[in-house]
């Protein structure tokens, strides 16, 4: 498995090598101003196909063990959420709220959040269970996740990966592998950390969702505060996975919930 998917992500990255479309921008600004050009040499068609197959296989796996979907309530309340968020992904790319969008939630101890390619989004109750979420701070999360799949972080990172010696010097015999298997290289090439800058983007959209669909966007502050005492100094999941000091990613948290108040003032049931 391990030498297929070194074969595969080498020609993988070959493909991308030869489909250098330079510097994009891939959404508006927003009220946070996320404005920053990308380097996305990755083929669109061929990210989302893997994305697909790496959502496929997780929903496969989590159905087998009767894990998918499991709770009702939180299944509605996770859904409810989003809804009221997919609207406002329109602030930052027109074409967003027309995506095929899902929400589902897994039955797993894990801390963890997930939007794969176009709209899919996977919730883990343990992250709801062991951080006793408000729905502010779900809409933070889902938000944030969101806001990744916006800017296209994925495809950045395949396509930075793609210009690295490491991904030239794989390109040795490609072997086959079957469907299963290449989402599961999916899912280990492209679900990698997000950088820095990455980190936030998707921290100041995501706080720009979740005030414009009414939820306090002071929430992220609470919800970061929550996963830190929880995890502890050393992240260990994929949502916890950053790069931003704790402090410093707190004053910017505080700075940007500032920048969208308004936003948020709007939003509110005119009494």
């Amino acid at each position: 498995m391990r030498a297929k998917a070194a074969s595969c992500i080498a020609a993988a990255c070959l493909v991308s090598a030869c489909a250098d479309v330079g510097t994009v921008r891939t959404t508006g600004p927003g009220v946070v101003g996320v404005e920053r050009s990308q380097y996305l040499s990755f083929p669109a068609d061929q990210f989302e196909r893997s994305m697909a197959g790496a959502y496929a296989l997780l929903k496969k796996d989590a159905q087998a063990n009767h894990d998918w979907n499991q709770n009702e309530a939180m299944v509605e309340r996770v859904r409810a959420i989003a809804q009221r968020l997919i609207p406002h992904t329109a602030i930052f790319r027109l074409d967003a709220p027309g995506w095929e969008w899902e929400v589902n939630v897994i039955r797993s101890p894990q801390m963890n959040a997930f939007c794969f390619g176009k709209g899919k989004i996977v919730f883990f109750s343990g992250l709801i269970h062991n951080l006793r979420l408000s729905d502010d701070e779900i809409a933070a999360t889902i938000g944030h996740e969101i806001a990744h799949v916006l800017r296209e972080h994925g495809r950045e990172r395949a396509s930075e990966q793609s210009r690295t010696p490491m991904a030239v010097g794989l390109l040795g015999a490609v072997v086959g592998a079957d469907k299963d298997e290449l989402a599961e290289i999916s899912a280990l090439f492209y679900l990698l950390p997000n950088s820095r800058e990455q980190e936030a983007e998707a921290d100041r959209m995501g706080l720009e969702l979740a005030a414009r669909a009414g939820y306090d966007p002071k929430a992220a502050i609470s919800l970061w505060r929550k996963f830190r005492l929880v995890t502890g100094s050393g992240p260990s999941t994929q949502f916890g996975s950053t790069h931003p000091s704790h402090e410093s990613r707190l004053r910017d948290l505080q700075t940007y919930s500032e920048k969208v108040a308004a936003s948020y003032k709007l939003a509110q049931p005119k009494k």
